[in-house]
């Protein structure tokens, strides 16, 4: 299905060398999938901060608390084929309900391009913390929009 996603809208934007473990990073607390008619219809994962994310980072200093009082929900797609049936927001509710058990705020960062995506977010209630640039290589720099969830 990632490749699926990935042909349709370009996500992720850099196809990883091995997608099973882009999608089950170290940094990995949780991972939820959603089924639909007994198929993968989505995917979502709640991580750690790691070094690239900017909302931890935004997200501290307006607490004013620790980065590792965050979780970052990452990795969230649905199948093209599932869209238009609020699966991403079910699985960004999950991620959000175990981030809250766990005693973490959720935050994230989305291409700014990924205009869907932004607006699930808003739609959500989300708050847009900052946008910003971040050099993911040499040759590869994206403007970035930081989100955190509703207090």
């Amino acid at each position: 299905m990632l490749a699926e996603v990935h042909g349709h809208d370009g996500y992720p934007v850099n196809w990883p060398d091995s997608p099973g473990a882009w999608l089950t990073p170290p940094s990995l607390i949780a991972s939820w999938v959603a089924e639909l008619d007994g198929r993968v219809a989505g995917h979502i994962g709640l991580s750690r901060s790691g070094a690239g994310d900017a909302a931890p980072g935004l997200w501290s200093a307006r607490a004013e608390v620790s980065t590792d009082a965050t979780a970052v929900v990452s990795r969230l797609f649905v199948a093209p084929w599932a869209r238009g049936r609020e699966i991403g927001a079910l699985l960004m509710g999950q991620a959000v309900a175990e981030a809250q058990v766990r005693g973490l705020h959720p935050v994230l960062d989305v291409l700014a391009s990924d205009t869907a995506a932004a607006a699930l977010y808003e739609r959500l209630g989300w708050q847009l913390l900052a946008t910003v640039e971040q050099q993911w290589s040499p040759e590869q720099k994206v403007t970035v929009r930081c989100y955190a969830a509703a207090t």
